[in-house]
């Protein structure tokens, strides 16, 4: 039998994640193009390196966890705010991309120290 590491796991569930993101934005009838447009828009977080790591990481991490798609698509639900549901799911297509390729939320010691490895 095969052992599957974690690293391997992460990968898959972030995969899976993606998909999953990514067939409910179709089912809730979101347009590709938005989807397109929107998909970099949460590494615009990167910025906050600008005014060092410690920002940097809190930036990036705050963005880049299903934590915050969640609260965004629960505040859309609650709303009636169809459009924010939409964008929770562009957020939750994109950290599982992230974590697909390996990208994994930061350390403030620097942008290359992730929880998922040292890139």
């Amino acid at each position: 039998m095969a052992v599957l590491y974690p690293n391997v796991l992460i990968r898959l569930e972030g995969l899976t994640a993606a998909v999953l993101a990514a067939a409910l934005y179709a089912f809730h009838g979101g347009g590709w193009l938005w989807f397109a447009v929107l998909f970099l828009v949460p590494d615009l977080s990167m910025l906050g390196y600008l005014a060092g790591p410690r920002v940097g990481a809190a930036a990036y991490n705050l963005v880049h966890t299903y934590t915050t798609a969640g609260v965004l698509a629960a505040v859309g639900v609650v709303t009636g705010h169809g459009f924010v549901v939409l964008c929770a799911l562009i957020l939750g297509a994109h950290i599982g991309v992230d974590r697909l390729l390996g990208y994994g939320l930061k350390y403030p010691t620097g942008f290359k120290d992730t929880h998922l490895q040292r890139l």
